[in-house]
């Protein structure tokens, strides 16, 4: 079978059996369907959807199309395995914050995440800029990470979900991203491959994330849901607001750095509400807890107890990460090419917008214009006033490093036009939309 059939049928809004699938995907993992074929029937899936069936069987020959994480035999078996997936926001540092507060209460959690993504930060860029940190870990190292912390941060080998691996970074260069069968794939077969038995979903919704409404929101949530409880998973999907990015930061290491601070107990509260709101479902997935707002109360004790910022050190030392240095470099690592957003009038924040902020970032060498960028380490931006404060005109709103001076010059009309100034605070709101369960 050709893939021009295949790419021809999708283009008219044909619905493709297994072979025609397996023709895409398991051609373009063995090199014999090159990548601009493969752009094609993207795209061809962008504009034309995949039906449900469609949706699983991709998602099944995806997950195929490597080998699996064996989580079998580790000792504190009868602990839980969750995970929790972010379909991609700006300054979205929860994985972080989350991992090890759910470990901390009896969850054991195998995350393996992702890079940035368009305008989106990625967790394993976050987590590598802590010197030393290794993303790329032998499923021995995942299991015994599981095992003695209660949690593990890895990235896709070659040989988990391989066809994945190949589509995710195609998807960020041919403006393929928002396609929800495609996001439904990528996110479950990594997922069902890593070995979780129940996940929940932080669907975003709003200017910052891939899905702009949130009745596409609700959509890729309903999606992920109904395709991963036909796969035999528990699953919560969760729609977060992400008009504005999440916390008071936006950058790789400055995230390590605010993660940190909610694992101290000093986070913002827009951050620590999603976060104890995810945290708390995976706890109610995992049979930790018999609510939401249980869970959330338990969180808030664990957290005081300082027990995840303890997991999360001893994560960072088992997989590379020097502690010491880290530590030292909290608050100080910064590059040296910045400058200060200052509100252009008095009165109060009545926006931040997260997709420009987004895109600036990106300039600033926080994420990735290609799959082959590098990105930066100590760039980024940290804001001083969020939505609701008060301001002054010339007050500094946020202050913006860059990993050069042309790298600052990109990104800052986008930064200013990111702010708006008004006459009275906005009203304060949730950031929780709705809540969908299998």
């Amino acid at each position: 079978m050709r893939a021009v059939d295949v790419i021809m049928k999708k283009r008219s809004g044909g619905e493709l059996d297994r072979e025609e699938l397996a023709t895409i995907i398991n051609g373009y993992v063995a090199g014999s369907v090159p990548d601009y074929q493969v752009s094609a029937w993207a795209m061809a899936v962008f504009f034309k959807g995949m039906t449900p069936r469609e949706t699983a069987i991709l998602t099944e020959l995806m997950l195929d199309s490597g080998k699996r994480m064996s989580l079998a035999g580790l000792r504190g078996e009868a602990a839980p395995f969750v995970d929790k997936h972010s379909t991609g926001g700006v300054g979205d540092k929860v994985s972080l914050i989350l991992a090890p507060l759910a470990a901390s209460l009896g969850v054991r959690v195998p995350m393996m995440s992702g890079r940035a993504l368009g305008h989106t930060g990625g967790t394993l860029d976050k987590l590598e800029s802590i010197p030393g940190y290794r993303t790329g870990l032998s499923e021995a190292d995942f299991r015994k990470g599981i095992e003695e912390e209660g949690y593990a941060m890895t990235g896709q080998t070659a040989e988990i979900v391989p066809a994945d691996k190949k589509l995710y970074a195609l998807r960020d260069v041919t403006a393929t991203v928002e396609s929800i069968p495609l996001i439904t794939a990528s996110i479950l077969s990594k997922k069902v491959a890593e070995g979780a038995e129940a996940l929940v979903f932080d669907v975003k919704s709003g200017p910052g994330a891939f899905m702009k409404t949130v009745a596409d929101a609700e959509a890729l949530a309903q999606s992920l849901v109904r395709t991963g409880s036909a796969m035999g998973k528990r699953i919560i999907g969760v729609i977060t607001d992400m008009s504005e990015p999440l916390g008071r930061t936006v950058g790789n290491f400055f995230e390590v750095e605010e993660s940190l601070d909610c694992l101290e107990g000093r986070g913002p509260e827009d951050l620590m509400e999603v976060t104890l709101r995810l945290t708390a479902w995976m706890l109610v997935a995992g049979g930790k807890a018999a609510t939401v707002e249980e869970g959330i109360s338990r969180c808030r004790e664990s957290l005081a107890s300082g027990k995840p910022r303890e997991l999360f050190l001893a994560n960072a030392r088992r997989q590379g990460g020097d502690v010491e240095r880290t530590l030292a470099l909290r608050g100080n690592y910064r590059s040296k090419h910045r400058f200060e957003l200052k509100a252009p009038a008095s009165g109060y924040i009545a926006a931040i917008d997260a997709w420009k902020i987004g895109l600036a970032s990106v300039n600033l060498g926080v994420g990735r214009n290609t799959a082959a960028d590098s990105v930066s380490p100590d760039v980024g931006l940290i804001f001083a006033k969020k939505s609701g404060d008060r301001v002054e005109k010339g007050e500094t709103v946020a202050t913006v490093y860059g990993k050069d001076q042309a790298s600052l010059e990109a990104a800052r009309p986008l930064v200013e036009a990111a702010l708006t100034i008004g006459a009275a605070s906005p009203a304060k709101k949730s950031l929780i939309i709705k809540e969908i369960m299998s």
